[in-house]
């Protein structure tokens, strides 16, 4: 029997609500996405080699972007990504650069090897879940699920030029 904590009988099946719960709200998609009234809009560029500090999590859900490089230093870059429904980053793989992921938001399947037709390493991620890349692996990152992935990566040295802005998938594959 199905239980709820305020409906003696909820809609069921097999035993489990029909009306699961997400972590997703309608103002996740927004692109001025604020999480609080008190939080601060957080205007997103690159702030070059100078100190910096921001709140990563609120930086990462407001972006809007496939790509912005919010931080690029002399060896390390700080970079936004928001992957749609169905899309992918795109099988690659940096000879000399370490990769560092981090999701904040959905899910997604990391799929990593040593040639790029055996991806062998496979996992599965959501909010909350780093992802670490050696250099010269081949990856890639899937969005699986049916809300945007926001995420933020780390690569040292920089992979990207300064300022970096790329507003879709296209947009990416066309600098590249």
């Amino acid at each position: 029997m199905c239980s709820h904590r305020y409906y003696p009988y909820p809609p069921c099946y097999n035993d489990r609500p029909i009306y699961p719960n997400y972590d997703y709200y309608f103002w996740m998609d927004r692109s001025a996405y604020t999480p609080d009234f008190g939080e601060e809009y957080i205007p997103l560029k690159d702030y070059g080699s100078e100190p910096f500090v921001v709140n990563i999590q609120h930086a990462t859900l407001q972006n809007d972007n496939f790509r912005l490089a919010l931080w690029t230093g002399k060896y390390l870059q700080l970079t936004l990504m928001k992957i749609n429904p169905g899309e992918d980053i795109g099988l690659e793989m940096h000879p000399d650069v370490d990769q560092f992921i981090r999701i904040e938001q959905g899910q997604g399947l990391v799929l990593m090897g040593d040639d790029r037709n055996n991806l062998n390493y496979r996992r599965r991620v959501c909010a909350g879940y780093a992802v670490l890349i050696p250099a010269g692996k081949w990856h890639n990152v899937i969005n699986t699920g049916h809300i945007p992935l926001k995420l933020y990566s780390i690569y040292a040295p920089p992979e990207h030029p300064r300022g970096t802005v790329h507003k879709t998938k296209e947009d990416a594959q066309h600098h590249e």
